[in-house]
């Protein structure tokens, strides 16, 4: 009987994942630079056979070992994923001489995963053995893959199969050379580096011409790469009204003093004047005093509740001398007793993509 070539093939893929990479270390490409290319190879295998696989009903007729080649043809769809198709064709051998063994051929689909987008990877399929009768197998094994420049490379690799009918198991090792076909994905990168060092801070305006130095990404800039502002003039208004002879703020009015508030806090470089006023019944200095109570207690209100700083407030009284309905009716009069309060900002905004 014929010596198995596993154990020696075994040492071969030992040596090579050992010494292969001290080799040309420089030289082992990308796997980014690998997608999207087919490749082609040869390849000389190895099987050991189930030994429950008989020839005859002689328990003596069971096969043994097989050596052979085939090629493959082969897709790297991800930096880290490749499919695979492979045909081999091997002679076998008997544990009996005295029987004669019949050629075998195996045709497989694996996918081989690089879980470090480097030479090492795992691979896992579905083969069709044709051993005796054909019969189909699940894949599942490893291998060492490398690179003697940007597109050669040898490969080692082992696999184990259970065939699912008859629930053999068999185990192939192969030791191929591969090809890379297709362009250099290398040379596509380089205009898109030279980019980037031209305009470091990616505003569309290289460095030579960028007089505005790391402009926000999102502002929209001008020929000298400069952020392009509007003037926005942001206003709001004040208006509570009080009941008759009363400076007491009522609670449904405390959502727009929230509001003018908000505004002061985001704007602390505004100021503001709260223009009390009454209406015309009753004496004119009694109503002064009165509305100068009702400006008062807003100006109270936005100190002790929202902690807006007092110095920012001016409250006047203006008793009746700004009427806004003249009319001496009691509609007239409920529209007079009120505060008004009016502030506006110019702020700059930057215009964005």
């Amino acid at each position: 009987m014929k010596k198995s070539l596993l154990p020696s093939l075994l040492a071969l893929t030992i040596s090579s994942t050992l010494v292969l990479p001290f080799y040309a270390a420089a030289d082992q490409p990308n796997a980014i630079d690998l997608v999207g290319k087919v490749y082609g190879g040869v390849h000389v295998m190895h099987i050991e056979t189930d030994h429950e696989r008989l020839m005859t009903a002689d328990p003596k007729s069971s096969l043994d070992y097989g050596n052979g080649a085939g090629v493959e043809v082969g897709y790297r769809w991800l930096p880290s994923t490749e499919f695979r198709f492979s045909y081999s064709q091997f002679n076998l051998e008997s544990r009996n001489s005295a029987y004669a063994a019949s050629d075998g051929s195996a045709a497989s689909v694996d996918m081989l995963y690089f879980p470090t987008e480097k030479n090492f990877y795992l691979l896992t399929g579905v083969n069709s053995l044709d051993i005796e009768q054909s019969q189909i197998s699940a894949n599942i094994g490893a291998g060492y893959r490398h690179y003697l420049n940007e597109r050669m490379a040898l490969y080692f690799e082992t696999k184990a199969h259970y065939q699912f009918s008859e629930h053999y198991d068999d185990l192939t090792a192969q030791l191929g050379f591969v090809y890379f076909f297709g362009g250099d994905n290398k040379s596509q990168a380089a205009p898109a580096a030279a980019a980037v060092i031209l305009d470091a801070d990616n505003d569309g305006v290289e460095d030579s011409r960028d007089n505005c130095a790391n402009t926000p990404i999102i502002d929209k800039v001008d020929a000298k790469g400069c952020t392009v502002f509007i003037n926005d003039k942001l206003s709001i208004e004040l208006l509570v009204a009080f009941d008759n002879n009363q400076a007491i703020v009522k609670p449904e009015y405390h959502t727009e003093i929230q509001a003018m508030a908000d505004f002061l806090i985001a704007n602390p470089e505004t100021k503001i004047t709260i223009e009390g006023h009454a209406s015309t019944p009753g004496i004119d200095s009694y109503n002064k005093n009165l509305s100068q109570q009702r400006a008062d207690a807003i100006v109270k209100i936005l100190v002790n509740e929202y902690h807006i700083n007092e110095s920012r407030l001016t409250a006047i009284g203006y008793g009746e001398s700004r009427l806004i309905n003249t009319a001496n009716t009691e509609a007239a009069h409920a529209q007079n007793r009120r505060i008004m309060a009016t502030v506006s900002v110019n702020k700059r905004t930057a215009i964005k993509r």
